[in-house]
Protein backbone atom coordinates (compact mmCIF):
# COMPACT_ATOMS: atom_id res chain seq x y z
CA UNK A 1 0.00 0.00 0.00
CA UNK A 2 2.91 2.00 0.63
CA UNK A 3 3.72 1.94 -3.06
CA UNK A 4 0.32 2.61 -4.34
CA UNK A 5 0.09 5.94 -2.44
CA UNK A 6 -3.46 6.13 -1.55
CA UNK A 7 -2.66 9.21 1.00
CA UNK A 8 -1.10 11.73 -2.12
CA UNK A 9 -4.32 10.47 -3.94
CA UNK A 10 -6.46 11.36 -1.05
CA UNK A 11 -4.89 14.64 -1.01
CA UNK A 12 -5.35 15.34 -4.60
CA UNK A 13 -8.95 14.27 -4.72
CA UNK A 14 -9.94 16.53 -1.52
CA UNK A 15 -7.70 19.84 -3.70
CA UNK A 16 -10.71 19.21 -6.41
CA UNK A 17 -13.98 20.47 -5.51
CA UNK A 18 -16.81 18.42 -6.58
CA UNK A 19 -19.68 19.60 -4.30
CA UNK A 20 -23.11 20.76 -6.45
CA UNK A 21 -23.24 24.08 -8.01
CA UNK A 22 -19.84 23.06 -9.93
CA UNK A 23 -20.30 23.24 -13.16
CA UNK A 24 -18.96 19.58 -14.71
CA UNK A 25 -18.96 18.93 -10.59
CA UNK A 26 -17.09 15.76 -10.77
CA UNK A 27 -15.25 15.49 -13.95
CA UNK A 28 -11.62 16.70 -11.85
CA UNK A 29 -12.02 14.01 -9.54
CA UNK A 30 -12.98 11.27 -11.98
CA UNK A 31 -9.96 12.09 -13.73
CA UNK A 32 -7.42 12.38 -11.14
CA UNK A 33 -8.61 8.73 -10.36
CA UNK A 34 -8.30 7.62 -14.12
CA UNK A 35 -5.41 9.22 -14.50
CA UNK A 36 -4.04 7.24 -10.88
CA UNK A 37 -4.99 3.73 -11.93
CA UNK A 38 -3.37 4.25 -15.44
CA UNK A 39 -0.05 4.67 -13.71
CA UNK A 40 -0.72 1.62 -12.08
CA UNK A 41 -1.48 -0.31 -15.26
CA UNK A 42 -4.93 -0.62 -14.88
CA UNK A 43 -7.61 0.62 -18.00
CA UNK A 44 -10.27 3.05 -16.05
CA UNK A 45 -13.49 3.89 -18.32
CA UNK A 46 -15.74 6.15 -17.94
CA UNK A 47 -19.15 6.57 -18.68
CA UNK A 48 -20.94 10.05 -18.85
CA UNK A 49 -24.01 10.25 -16.56
CA UNK A 50 -24.38 13.72 -17.52
CA UNK A 51 -22.39 16.48 -19.28
CA UNK A 52 -19.34 16.55 -17.09
CA UNK A 53 -20.99 13.95 -14.45
CA UNK A 54 -18.74 10.52 -15.50
CA UNK A 55 -19.10 7.63 -13.28
CA UNK A 56 -15.98 5.69 -13.69
CA UNK A 57 -15.49 2.04 -13.65
CA UNK A 58 -12.32 0.09 -13.80
CA UNK A 59 -11.36 -4.05 -12.79
CA UNK A 60 -8.55 -5.95 -12.01
CA UNK A 61 -9.24 -9.81 -12.63
CA UNK A 62 -7.67 -13.45 -11.92
CA UNK A 63 -6.42 -15.51 -14.30
CA UNK A 64 -9.84 -18.04 -13.61
CA UNK A 65 -13.52 -17.59 -13.85
CA UNK A 66 -14.81 -16.85 -9.86
CA UNK A 67 -16.91 -14.15 -8.02
CA UNK A 68 -16.61 -10.96 -8.57
CA UNK A 69 -16.63 -8.02 -6.10
CA UNK A 70 -17.54 -4.30 -6.63
CA UNK A 71 -16.07 -1.39 -4.53
CA UNK A 72 -18.31 1.60 -4.85
CA UNK A 73 -18.35 5.25 -3.67
CA UNK A 74 -19.28 8.51 -5.13
CA UNK A 75 -17.24 11.56 -6.01
CA UNK A 76 -19.35 14.28 -5.17
CA UNK A 77 -19.52 16.10 -1.95
CA UNK A 78 -21.46 18.75 -0.11
CA UNK A 79 -20.77 21.94 -0.48
CA UNK A 80 -18.26 23.88 2.39
CA UNK A 81 -20.13 24.98 5.17
CA UNK A 82 -21.56 28.64 4.63
CA UNK A 83 -20.30 31.13 6.83
CA UNK A 84 -17.64 28.83 8.23
CA UNK A 85 -15.40 27.60 5.63
CA UNK A 86 -13.58 25.65 8.20
CA UNK A 87 -10.00 23.25 6.60
CA UNK A 88 -11.80 24.26 2.94
CA UNK A 89 -10.51 22.35 -0.03
CA UNK A 90 -6.39 21.62 2.18
CA UNK A 91 -5.63 18.15 1.72
CA UNK A 92 -2.97 19.30 4.09
CA UNK A 93 -1.70 16.45 6.75
CA UNK A 94 -0.93 17.87 9.86
CA UNK A 95 -1.08 14.90 13.38
CA UNK A 96 -1.62 12.36 11.39
CA UNK A 97 -4.76 13.40 9.77
CA UNK A 98 -5.70 14.48 6.23
CA UNK A 99 -7.79 17.42 5.96
CA UNK A 100 -10.63 19.13 4.04
CA UNK A 101 -14.09 18.82 2.71
CA UNK A 102 -15.05 15.49 1.35
CA UNK A 103 -12.10 13.71 2.88
CA UNK A 104 -14.34 11.56 5.32
CA UNK A 105 -17.29 11.84 2.74
CA UNK A 106 -15.83 10.24 1.02
CA UNK A 107 -12.64 10.68 -0.81
CA UNK A 108 -10.65 8.49 1.84
CA UNK A 109 -12.63 5.86 0.51
CA UNK A 110 -12.39 6.44 -2.91
CA UNK A 111 -8.42 6.67 -2.34
CA UNK A 112 -8.41 3.48 -0.25
CA UNK A 113 -10.31 1.71 -2.67
CA UNK A 114 -8.28 3.00 -6.01
CA UNK A 115 -4.92 1.86 -4.02
CA UNK A 116 -6.32 -1.83 -3.00
CA UNK A 117 -6.94 -2.33 -6.89
CA UNK A 118 -3.80 -1.20 -7.78
CA UNK A 119 -2.03 -3.31 -5.53
CA UNK A 120 -4.39 -6.48 -6.45
CA UNK A 121 -3.26 -5.49 -9.96
CA UNK A 122 0.69 -5.29 -9.16
CA UNK A 123 0.93 -8.57 -6.79
CA UNK A 124 -1.36 -10.49 -9.30
CA UNK A 125 -3.05 -11.50 -5.75
CA UNK A 126 -6.38 -12.45 -7.62
CA UNK A 127 -6.30 -16.19 -8.86
CA UNK A 128 -9.84 -16.13 -10.12
CA UNK A 129 -12.32 -14.20 -9.76
CA UNK A 130 -13.03 -10.20 -10.54
CA UNK A 131 -12.93 -7.43 -8.89
CA UNK A 132 -14.51 -3.91 -9.94
CA UNK A 133 -14.02 -0.44 -8.35
CA UNK A 134 -16.43 1.82 -9.32
CA UNK A 135 -16.45 5.65 -8.29
CA UNK A 136 -20.20 7.24 -9.00
CA UNK A 137 -21.36 10.84 -8.89
CA UNK A 138 -24.49 12.66 -7.13
CA UNK A 139 -24.60 10.30 -4.46
CA UNK A 140 -25.31 13.33 -2.19
CA UNK A 141 -28.92 14.27 -4.49
CA UNK A 142 -30.38 12.39 -6.55
CA UNK A 143 -28.19 9.12 -6.45
CA UNK A 144 -27.74 9.78 -10.56
CA UNK A 145 -24.51 7.71 -10.58
CA UNK A 146 -25.53 4.24 -8.98
CA UNK A 147 -29.16 4.66 -11.04
CA UNK A 148 -27.10 4.74 -14.25
CA UNK A 149 -24.63 1.66 -13.05
CA UNK A 150 -27.44 -0.16 -12.31
CA UNK A 151 -29.37 0.81 -15.26
CA UNK A 152 -26.57 -0.71 -17.32
CA UNK A 153 -27.03 -3.98 -16.41
CA UNK A 154 -23.90 -4.21 -14.07
CA UNK A 155 -23.72 -7.22 -12.06
CA UNK A 156 -21.63 -8.46 -9.01
CA UNK A 157 -21.99 -10.85 -6.64
CA UNK A 158 -21.09 -8.73 -3.26
CA UNK A 159 -20.58 -5.39 -2.95
CA UNK A 160 -18.44 -2.66 -0.49
CA UNK A 161 -20.00 0.77 -0.08
CA UNK A 162 -16.73 2.52 1.33
CA UNK A 163 -19.09 5.07 3.26
CA UNK A 164 -17.49 6.46 7.11
CA UNK A 165 -17.67 3.49 9.43
CA UNK A 166 -13.89 3.58 11.09
CA UNK A 167 -13.61 0.69 9.35
CA UNK A 168 -16.22 -1.18 11.27
CA UNK A 169 -18.96 -3.64 9.00
CA UNK A 170 -22.40 -2.34 8.89
CA UNK A 171 -24.59 -4.87 7.51
CA UNK A 172 -27.38 -1.89 6.48
CA UNK A 173 -29.51 1.10 7.38
CA UNK A 174 -32.95 2.60 6.98
CA UNK A 175 -34.43 3.73 4.25
CA UNK A 176 -35.06 7.22 3.09
CA UNK A 177 -37.77 9.78 2.00
CA UNK A 178 -37.98 13.38 1.87
CA UNK A 179 -41.76 14.46 1.68
CA UNK A 180 -43.31 17.63 1.40
CA UNK A 181 -46.90 18.45 3.61
CA UNK A 182 -48.71 21.40 1.85
CA UNK A 183 -51.72 23.27 3.77
CA UNK A 184 -54.02 25.33 1.87
CA UNK A 185 -56.04 27.45 3.95
CA UNK A 186 -57.73 31.03 3.61
CA UNK A 187 -56.30 34.29 4.51
CA UNK A 188 -57.64 37.27 6.55
CA UNK A 189 -57.23 40.23 8.46
CA UNK A 190 -56.00 39.37 11.96
CA UNK A 191 -58.53 41.50 13.91
CA UNK A 192 -61.11 38.86 13.01
CA UNK A 193 -59.62 35.56 12.48
CA UNK A 194 -62.39 33.87 12.56
CA UNK A 195 -63.12 34.63 9.07
CA UNK A 196 -60.14 33.00 7.59
CA UNK A 197 -58.63 29.23 7.83
CA UNK A 198 -55.11 29.53 9.43
CA UNK A 199 -52.76 26.96 7.35
CA UNK A 200 -50.30 27.30 9.92
CA UNK A 201 -52.40 26.43 12.77
CA UNK A 202 -53.47 23.13 10.47
CA UNK A 203 -50.03 22.39 10.07
CA UNK A 204 -49.31 22.23 14.06
CA UNK A 205 -52.10 20.21 14.88
CA UNK A 206 -50.58 17.78 12.00
CA UNK A 207 -47.35 17.94 13.40
CA UNK A 208 -48.57 17.40 16.98
CA UNK A 209 -50.64 14.44 15.46
CA UNK A 210 -47.81 12.72 13.99
CA UNK A 211 -45.77 12.96 17.12
CA UNK A 212 -48.51 11.42 19.37
CA UNK A 213 -50.52 9.18 17.13
CA UNK A 214 -47.71 8.04 14.38
CA UNK A 215 -44.35 8.15 15.97
CA UNK A 216 -45.65 5.30 18.80
CA UNK A 217 -46.96 3.00 16.18
CA UNK A 218 -43.26 3.30 14.33
CA UNK A 219 -41.61 2.27 17.57
CA UNK A 220 -43.69 -0.53 17.59
CA UNK A 221 -42.02 -1.64 14.26
CA UNK A 222 -38.34 -1.34 15.37
CA UNK A 223 -36.31 -3.80 12.76
CA UNK A 224 -33.62 -5.86 15.32
CA UNK A 225 -30.59 -4.45 13.34
CA UNK A 226 -31.78 -0.91 12.33
CA UNK A 227 -34.39 -0.15 14.90
CA UNK A 228 -37.50 2.02 14.11
CA UNK A 229 -38.37 4.01 11.32
CA UNK A 230 -38.61 7.56 12.25
CA UNK A 231 -39.74 10.95 10.54
CA UNK A 232 -38.48 14.58 11.44
CA UNK A 233 -39.89 17.87 10.52
CA UNK A 234 -36.65 19.77 8.84
CA UNK A 235 -38.53 22.63 7.65
CA UNK A 236 -41.31 24.87 8.15
CA UNK A 237 -42.73 27.64 6.21
CA UNK A 238 -45.89 29.65 6.08
CA UNK A 239 -47.57 33.06 6.89
CA UNK A 240 -47.32 36.53 5.21
CA UNK A 241 -46.83 38.64 8.57
CA UNK A 242 -48.43 39.13 11.93
CA UNK A 243 -52.15 40.57 11.17
CA UNK A 244 -52.93 38.48 8.40
CA UNK A 245 -54.65 35.27 9.17
CA UNK A 246 -51.72 32.64 6.98
CA UNK A 247 -53.10 30.75 3.93
CA UNK A 248 -50.20 28.85 3.50
CA UNK A 249 -48.06 26.83 5.19
CA UNK A 250 -45.00 24.02 4.34
CA UNK A 251 -43.83 21.49 6.33
CA UNK A 252 -40.49 19.42 4.95
CA UNK A 253 -40.12 15.98 6.68
CA UNK A 254 -37.45 13.44 6.66
CA UNK A 255 -39.04 9.70 7.02
CA UNK A 256 -36.67 6.94 7.22
CA UNK A 257 -38.05 3.20 6.49
CA UNK A 258 -37.32 -0.36 8.00
CA UNK A 259 -37.84 -3.28 5.69
CA UNK A 260 -41.94 -4.08 5.19
CA UNK A 261 -42.08 -0.40 4.43
CA UNK A 262 -42.50 1.79 0.95
CA UNK A 263 -43.29 4.94 -0.05
CA UNK A 264 -47.04 3.93 -0.30
CA UNK A 265 -47.70 2.58 2.77
CA UNK A 266 -45.35 6.08 4.66
CA UNK A 267 -47.83 7.81 2.60
CA UNK A 268 -50.95 6.25 3.38
CA UNK A 269 -50.46 6.69 6.91
CA UNK A 270 -49.96 10.09 6.47
CA UNK A 271 -52.65 10.63 4.44
CA UNK A 272 -55.05 9.21 7.04
CA UNK A 273 -53.68 12.06 9.57
CA UNK A 274 -54.54 14.94 6.73
CA UNK A 275 -57.54 13.57 6.16
CA UNK A 276 -58.97 13.30 9.53
CA UNK A 277 -57.45 17.02 9.67
CA UNK A 278 -59.48 18.34 6.72
CA UNK A 279 -62.73 16.51 8.12
CA UNK A 280 -62.49 18.52 10.97
CA UNK A 281 -61.74 22.52 8.99
CA UNK A 282 -63.65 23.14 6.72
CA UNK A 283 -61.96 25.10 3.73
CA UNK A 284 -58.69 23.39 4.80
CA UNK A 285 -56.63 21.83 1.20
CA UNK A 286 -53.87 19.59 2.10
CA UNK A 287 -50.97 18.26 -0.12
CA UNK A 288 -48.75 15.42 0.44
CA UNK A 289 -46.14 14.62 -1.97
CA UNK A 290 -42.38 13.34 -2.20
CA UNK A 291 -39.49 16.18 -2.34
CA UNK A 292 -38.15 17.26 -5.52
CA UNK A 293 -34.79 16.83 -6.14
CA UNK A 294 -34.56 13.98 -2.85
CA UNK A 295 -34.06 10.83 -5.66
CA UNK A 296 -33.97 10.46 -9.27
CA UNK A 297 -35.95 7.37 -10.20
CA UNK A 298 -35.40 4.49 -8.21
CA UNK A 299 -36.91 4.12 -4.17
CA UNK A 300 -34.74 5.23 -1.43
CA UNK A 301 -35.20 2.07 0.57
CA UNK A 302 -33.61 0.31 3.49
CA UNK A 303 -30.57 -1.97 2.84
CA UNK A 304 -30.37 -4.87 4.89
CA UNK A 305 -27.77 -7.78 4.37
CA UNK A 306 -27.28 -11.33 6.09
CA UNK A 307 -24.26 -11.78 8.33
CA UNK A 308 -24.13 -15.27 7.02
CA UNK A 309 -23.76 -13.65 2.89
CA UNK A 310 -20.77 -14.50 1.28
CA UNK A 311 -19.60 -10.14 1.11
CA UNK A 312 -19.99 -10.09 4.62
CA UNK A 313 -17.85 -12.92 5.35
CA UNK A 314 -15.10 -12.06 3.44
CA UNK A 315 -14.82 -8.48 5.01
CA UNK A 316 -14.79 -10.34 8.49
CA UNK A 317 -12.03 -12.35 7.59
CA UNK A 318 -9.72 -9.57 6.46
CA UNK A 319 -10.49 -7.49 9.82
CA UNK A 320 -9.99 -10.65 11.26
CA UNK A 321 -6.78 -10.63 9.92
CA UNK A 322 -5.71 -7.09 9.68
CA UNK A 323 -7.48 -5.53 12.32
CA UNK A 324 -7.38 -8.78 15.34
CA UNK A 325 -10.48 -8.67 15.28
CA UNK A 326 -14.07 -9.00 13.45
CA UNK A 327 -15.65 -6.31 15.79
CA UNK A 328 -19.58 -6.08 15.69
CA UNK A 329 -21.87 -5.75 12.63
CA UNK A 330 -23.98 -3.41 13.06
CA UNK A 331 -26.42 -0.82 11.46
CA UNK A 332 -25.29 2.35 9.27
CA UNK A 333 -26.96 5.80 10.54
CA UNK A 334 -27.23 7.86 7.25
CA UNK A 335 -28.92 6.63 3.60
CA UNK A 336 -26.06 5.14 0.90
CA UNK A 337 -26.17 4.09 -2.64
CA UNK A 338 -25.76 0.88 -1.52
CA UNK A 339 -29.73 0.35 -1.21
CA UNK A 340 -29.80 0.85 -4.79
CA UNK A 341 -27.25 -1.86 -5.58
CA UNK A 342 -28.58 -4.44 -3.46
CA UNK A 343 -32.61 -3.52 -4.12
CA UNK A 344 -32.71 -2.90 -7.68
CA UNK A 345 -29.58 -4.87 -8.83
CA UNK A 346 -29.40 -7.76 -6.61
CA UNK A 347 -25.88 -7.17 -5.30
CA UNK A 348 -25.59 -8.36 -1.38
CA UNK A 349 -23.87 -4.97 0.18
CA UNK A 350 -22.27 -3.79 3.17
CA UNK A 351 -20.71 -0.64 4.39
CA UNK A 352 -17.13 -0.69 5.24
CA UNK A 353 -14.92 2.46 5.24
CA UNK A 354 -12.41 4.84 6.85
CA UNK A 355 -13.42 8.08 8.67
CA UNK A 356 -15.63 9.56 11.74
CA UNK A 357 -19.15 10.05 10.22
CA UNK A 358 -19.38 13.06 12.54
CA UNK A 359 -17.18 14.82 10.78
CA UNK A 360 -18.48 14.49 7.52
CA UNK A 361 -20.06 17.81 6.05
CA UNK A 362 -18.58 19.58 9.07
CA UNK A 363 -15.60 22.94 8.89
CA UNK A 364 -13.32 20.31 10.45
CA UNK A 365 -13.60 17.54 8.59
CA UNK A 366 -10.65 15.61 8.46
CA UNK A 367 -9.51 11.61 8.39
CA UNK A 368 -7.33 9.76 10.10
CA UNK A 369 -4.05 8.83 7.11
CA UNK A 370 -3.58 5.63 9.23
CA UNK A 371 -6.89 4.32 8.93
CA UNK A 372 -7.10 5.52 5.04
CA UNK A 373 -3.96 2.89 4.62
CA UNK A 374 -5.94 0.50 6.73
CA UNK A 375 -8.81 0.79 4.15
CA UNK A 376 -6.97 0.01 1.37
CA UNK A 377 -5.47 -2.95 3.21
CA UNK A 378 -8.91 -4.11 4.19
CA UNK A 379 -10.30 -3.19 0.70
CA UNK A 380 -7.56 -5.57 -1.13
CA UNK A 381 -7.70 -8.86 1.55
CA UNK A 382 -11.54 -8.52 1.39
CA UNK A 383 -11.16 -8.99 -2.56
CA UNK A 384 -8.77 -11.95 -2.08
CA UNK A 385 -11.07 -13.72 0.03
CA UNK A 386 -13.95 -13.32 -1.44
CA UNK A 387 -12.62 -13.89 -4.94
CA UNK A 388 -10.19 -16.26 -4.49
CA UNK A 389 -6.45 -15.25 -3.98
CA UNK A 390 -3.00 -16.04 -2.94
CA UNK A 391 -2.56 -15.37 0.33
Amino acid sequence: MEEAAPIELLAALVRTPSHRGLERQEEGVAAALAEYLAQHGLEPKLYEVAAGRPNLVCSVEGPELGPHLLLCGHTDTVPLNEGDPGVGFSGEVRDGRLLGRGAVDMKGALAAMAAALAGLERTAALSSGRVTFAAVVDEEMESLGAEHLVASGFTADGAIVGEPTENRICLGHKGLEWLEISFRGKASHGGTPERGVNAIDAAATFAYRVRTQLLPLLAKRADPLLGPPTLNFGTVRGGDQPSTVAAACMLTADRRSVPGEDFGSICAELEALLAQLAAETPGLRTRLRRLPGGMATLEHVALKTEPTSSVVLAAAAARGTLCGSVGEFGPFPAWTDGALLAAFGGIPTIIMGPGDLALAHSPLESIPIAQVVEAAQLYARASAEFCGGRQ
